[in-house]
């Protein structure tokens, strides 16, 4: 018990320090998040939660005989490094993603030679664009750090139940340090977790996904529903903007979660509101995973139809504040 206990603990508290001493110290200048196209914060704030959360899990996993790839590790500093860079001052787009397919395929190469070439590139795609969409998601208080928290402590439920206590510690560890981070991202956000936390933290959980479908801790679709919030979200607002010919790579405040903001909800209802969607996704998803097949995927079908409606009222809402808008004007 005093195993299972001490290294999330070890984790929420590694973070929870260093981030309040980043978060009042001078490095905080060096990495400032200013305001931008993008943004629905007015002031600019420290982006180096990132760096206390990592050093917190490394910090735990130090305390562990922990249970994941080699090839996870390389792959993470690569991530790491250019999304440090890139806090520090911007790189661009081309490189940034050149450095996240590089990252993705080093870890495939090494867990999915067996599967062959089309499963690998299909994981390396998967992984480089969930790295990404995290980050896409990283622009309201409180909302990636509550991902982390609730998708990496369903993966650490998962793992528990199938036995693998390692892996599963792993998991509860990565989600404590979240936690402590959460503490000073929630409305007003005192630090953002900035590319150095969202990039590796996307990255792992695809990775560590893998990982345990690899372990058969889990089945295919887990993770993806695990973090369907964001998947969603993310890739529906990117295929409406290609969709309507808009330029992908620009910042922009289309996201779902952005436009609750922008209507009226504000960062903390809007915080909420995905908690409970997160909450609700990953109780979906740790129900089906002991079940039968058919009731798996009336599960999967039942996750479907309601973001199917969720999205509809969103678009519903957002038609009408913009034409209350333009009546004003």
């Amino acid at each position: 018990m005093q195993y299972v206990f001490w290294a999330p603990l070890t984790a929420f508290t590694a973070a929870l320090i260093i981030n309040w001493w980043l978060a009042g110290s001078k490095l905080a200048a060096i990495t400032l998040d200013h305001p931008n196209r993008r943004s629905l914060h007015h002031s600019p704030v420290p982006r180096t939660g990132g760096i206390g959360m990592l050093a917190g899990i490394l910090i735990a996993l130090g305390t562990l005989v922990f249970d994941v790839p080699g090839p996870l590790w390389p792959a993470l500093g690569i991530l790491l490094a250019i999304s440090l860079a890139n806090d520090v001052r911007e790189i661009a787009a081309p490189w940034r993603l050149g450095a996240h397919l590089l990252a993705a395929a080093v870890f495939v190469t090494g867990t999915l030679a067996e599967h062959g070439p089309v499963v690998m590139a299909a994981a390396a795609l998967a992984i480089a664009w969930m790295a990404n969409l995290y980050n896409f998601m990283d622009g309201s208080d409180g909302l990636a750090g509550g991902m982390a928290v609730f998708g990496f402590s369903v993966y650490g439920l998962a793992a528990a139940l199938a036995g693998g206590t390692e892996f599963a510690l792993v998991n509860f560890s990565i989600a404590a340090a979240a936690a402590a981070f959460l503490i000073f991202n929630f409305h007003p956000a005192r630090i953002f977790m900035g590319d150095a936390g969202s990039i590796p933290f996307g990255f792992l959980a695809a990775a560590l996904g893998i990982t345990g479908w690899l372990r058969n801790d889990w089945t295919w679709w887990f993770p993806l529903l695990v973090f369907s919030p964001f998947i969603v979200d993310a890739s529906v607002t990117l295929a409406r903007r290609a969709w309507k010919r808009e330029r992908l790579w620009e910042a922009h405040r289309d996201h779902y979660y952005q436009r609750l903001v922008r209507m009226g909800w504000g960062h903390r209802k809007t915080a909420i509101a995905e908690y409970v969607l997160m909450a609700a996704s990953g109780a979906m998803a740790l129900a089906a995973l002991g079940a039968q097949r058919p009731a798996q995927l009336a599960v999967i079908a039942a996750a479907g139809l309601a973001y199917l409606s969720l999205i509809a009222a969103v678009e519903s809402a957002w038609r009408k504040f913009r034409a209350g808008i333009r009546n004003e004007a």
